[in-house]
């Protein structure tokens, strides 16, 4: 297997990000929505004004999973304030955790995960969340075999369709 490394993402990264963003949203997700929605979505979400506003944000971090220097997935952790639903100091949100199609099955999502779980150790937070479409099954597959478990529901907006997401977590402190 080839070794696969975990970069912080700067300002300086934000064209790469913007890329594998597109790339992988795209991926995931073209094939249950309209090419109107899709192109909606990611000119709001993956603008480089909008990255630029989430890389500077103190309370969010993005990290590369590379392959001999090529980008080939991400991770979107939010702390406090910046996460999209808790906003609990005591929690912390996975928004996002993507692979190019092309890598999957080569363990780079669950490396990214549990770069995640590192880091919400360190942190010394209670529990991870998350939200994962509903009717993403490897996904939802995914979580569960890491030990998330569902809590809730939420509304995504996806251009303008409202999708279901199913919110996920994993207890890091038996007393939570």
């Amino acid at each position: 297997m080839e070794k696969i490394d975990i970069k912080k993402i700067t300002v300086d990264d934000i064209d790469q990000l913007q890329k594998i963003g597109k790339q992988t949203f795209y991926e995931t997700f073209s094939i249950y929505n309209t090419d109107e929605d899709m192109q909606k979505y990611v000119t709001e979400s993956f603008s480089v004004a909008q990255l630029n506003t989430e890389l500077n944000n103190e309370n969010s971090e993005f990290y590369f999973a590379e392959i001999n220097k090529r980008t080939v997935g991400y991770l979107k952790l939010n702390y406090g304030i910046s996460q999209t639903e808790l906003k609990d100091d005591k929690t912390l949100e996975i928004e996002r955790i993507y692979v190019l199609k092309d890598f999957h099955g080569k363990k780079i999502g669950q490396i990214l995960c549990d770069q995640a779980i590192n880091i919400a150790k360190q942190k010394n937070v209670d529990f991870i969340w998350l939200g994962v479409w509903g009717e993403n099954l490897k996904a939802i597959h995914f979580y569960k075999k890491n030990g998330f478990v569902e809590f809730d529901k939420h509304i995504f907006k996806l251009g303008d369709k409202e999708q279901t997401d199913m919110m996920m977590k994993l207890k890091l402190k038996n007393d939570y």
